[in-house]
């Protein structure tokens, strides 16, 4: 009997490993440019799976140990936590991810959202257009979504303002693609901590009646949903953009 619960124990730390395993592969694939960002996905989402299922039976196997015996208790420990920690990122992306519209291209300006130029050529012919053409209703989507980010309203000089909105996009670690004071443009690109996903940041700085105003959007290179990231982005950034201005409010 103690036997049995030792090999439920055991299978229970195997499979919560060996989600571990497929999680950490198609992060390293993506990373090192082995796998598309498809089957880096289906990596983590049968890691998450995997490991879920290492964390169940491993559950099963401690209490059966704990109710009758100690045998197998710390191996069945084990395998939880790692099955849960493998699975637990994953799971809470999913998650929020369920509860935002299947759109990657947020703009504070939806009627005339900030164009990109110097990035087209970086993004390749396989990443998503950017000519706002899908869904038919990303401007409705978006605005149900995300009615928060609207074009932020600021009282300096939009010189000033364009010099702080691109100190901003530097200080949150963009890769600064362009920059056109005499316009007020600015293109960036962010790149995403564990996939490395890239995506693309286009800032407009435009004088406002005595003061400036100020548009984001941000745009996924791949991928139909962005999980909310994009309007994250935009909200973030806005913030450290008044916070560096004086303008808190």
């Amino acid at each position: 009997m103690n036997g049995d619960k030792s090999r439920l124990a055991a299978w229970g730390l195997r499979l919560a490993i060996l989600g571990l395993a497929v999680l950490a592969l198609g992060i390293l694939g993506h990373r090192l440019g082995v796998l598309d960002f498809r089957p880096a996905l289906l990596g983590l989402a049968g890691g998450a799976a995997i490991g879920l299922l290492g964390a169940v039976v491993s559950a099963i196997a401690l209490v059966m140990s704990l109710v009758s015996s100690r045998s197998g208790v710390r191996t069945a420990i084990a395998g939880l936590v790692i099955g849960l920690l493998v699975a637990a990122p994953v799971g809470q992306a999913m998650i929020a991810g369920s509860k935002v519209p299947r759109i990657h291209d947020i703009a504070t300006d939806l009627a005339n959202p900030p164009a990109f130029d110097a990035v087209v050529a970086l993004r390749g012919e396989t990443s998503n257009p950017l000519d706002r053409a899908e869904p038919a209703d990303l401007a409705e989507l978006q605005a149900q979504a995300y009615p928060d980010l609207k074009t932020l309203e600021i009282e300096a000089q939009p010189g000033k303002v364009y010099e702080a909105a691109l100190e901003t996009a530097r200080g949150m670690g963009w890769e600064i693609v362009a920059s056109n004071p005499e316009q007020g443009l600015i293109e960036a690109t962010a790149t995403t901590r564990v996939m490395n996903f890239k995506d693309d940041i286009a800032i407009r700085v435009t004088e406002a009646g005595e003061g400036a105003a100020v548009d984001v959007r941000s745009v996924s290179r791949v991928g139909i949903s962005d999980m909310g990231a994009n309007a994250n982005r935009i909200r973030s950034y806005l913030h450290a953009l008044k916070v560096n201005l004086g303008d808190e409010g």
